[in-house]
């Protein structure tokens, strides 16, 4: 079994797609778009071949985001190497996204760091 793909309602769709592509070499789909509730998604897919569906609609409720609310807390992105972990955590850093922790040695020996991403959702980057 595998999971197939997450979900994530966004705000701005094309900013979150930017972001996955920019930052995270994703390649989008094409947008599907329901006329009749004004729902748009886009399925992005990353190399190995997991994917992300962000959509959008005018009437979802956006909610504060608390870093320890109950429900998905991140989404984990393992970047191949130590080395790679500190340069996409600088670059993201440098583009104003906050740093919460790291790049730092858990307590369980995973290397990682946790952003604040696009609108408030947390992003783990790991080996």
């Amino acid at each position: 079994m595998k999971i197939e793909h997450i979900a994530l309602y966004v705000n701005d769709l094309e900013g979150a797609k930017e972001f996955f592509i920019n930052y995270f070499d994703a390649k989008a789909g094409d947008m599907y778009h329901n006329k009749r509730t004004n729902f748009k998604s886009y399925f992005l897919s990353f190399e190995d071949g997991a994917r992300i569906e962000i959509m959008s609609r005018p009437d979802t409720n956006d909610i504060e985001k608390i870093l320890t609310r109950t429900g998905f807390a991140h989404i984990a992105f393992s970047v191949g190497s130590k080395e790679k972990v500190d340069k996409l955590t600088a670059r993201l850093k440098e583009d104003c996204f906050e740093v919460i922790r790291g790049p730092r040695v858990t307590g369980d020996g995973y290397y990682e760091s946790c952003i604040l991403a696009f609108e408030g959702n947390q992003i783990e980057i790991t080996i």
